[in-house]
């Protein structure tokens, strides 16, 4: 995944006919697209290649198991075209490191603090532990939230080089220019772009909020 945007398209939309179009029209100004369960559910896993022919996708699937079903989801995500995969720390460093190396190069974030207010309930509290464990089991990066800025400045003082992706950004809140102002390399924005009357301008306007606070 290359930055020039510092945006990432969160596409949890259902409907595959919209997904096609908004992930055709907002390609310009993003650097990924992000897809979670309720894709994969209504549309199949065909569309993690329908949609990497558009950007590098990244499957939100959230792992959280043991470490050969953690390594059996990712491999089935890597072959069919997956960029990149999201895990969860709580499970353990080996449950990590099973993704780390089925991913063979792929990119893999190990989820440290959630963006929404029940994530202050029980990742906060192990957000650091679990920074620790991703440059530990040498992840990618992390995803940290865009909702609590400061959070993010914290866990970048953690993981040092590896890349931090917040989420949060527009419907729950976050700001795009407070998360990479705090450290974020990327904002994960869904709602605000793809629920918009106009996807591509809302993608735009992101992408130049995004670009104006990486130049300072």
């Amino acid at each position: 995944m290359k930055r020039q945007h510092g945006v990432i398209l969160a596409l949890d939309e259902t409907d595959p006919e919209k997904v096609r179009s908004v992930a055709s029209a907002v390609a310009p100004y993003v650097d990924a697209i992000k897809i979670n369960w309720p894709l994969i559910l209504s549309a199949g896993p065909a569309a993690i290649t329908d949609l990497s022919a558009l950007r590098p996708v990244i499957c939100d699937f959230k792992l959280a198991d043991i470490p050969n079903t953690n390594r059996l989801i990712t491999e089935q995500a890597i072959r069919r075209g997956a960029s990149g995969i999201i895990v969860h720390g709580f499970p353990g460093t080996d449950s990590v490191r099973a993704v780390v190396e089925a991913a063979k190069g792929a990119e893999v974030f190990v989820v440290t603090e959630m963006s929404h207010p029940g994530g202050q309930e029980f990742t906060a509290p192990v957000a650091d532990r679990i920074a620790h464990m991703a440059v530990d089991a040498k992840a990618s990066g992390v995803i940290a939230p865009a909702t609590r800025p400061g959070r993010i400045k914290e866990i970048r003082g953690i993981v040092g080089s590896l890349l931090i992706l917040s989420p949060g950004v527009g419907a729950q809140g976050g700001s795009a220019a407070d998360a990479i102002r705090a450290g974020a390399d990327y904002v994960i924005v869904g709602r605000s772009i793809y629920g918009a009357p106009h996807p591509a301008e809302a993608a735009k306007d992101v992408s130049d909020v995004a670009q104006s606070a990486m130049k300072k």
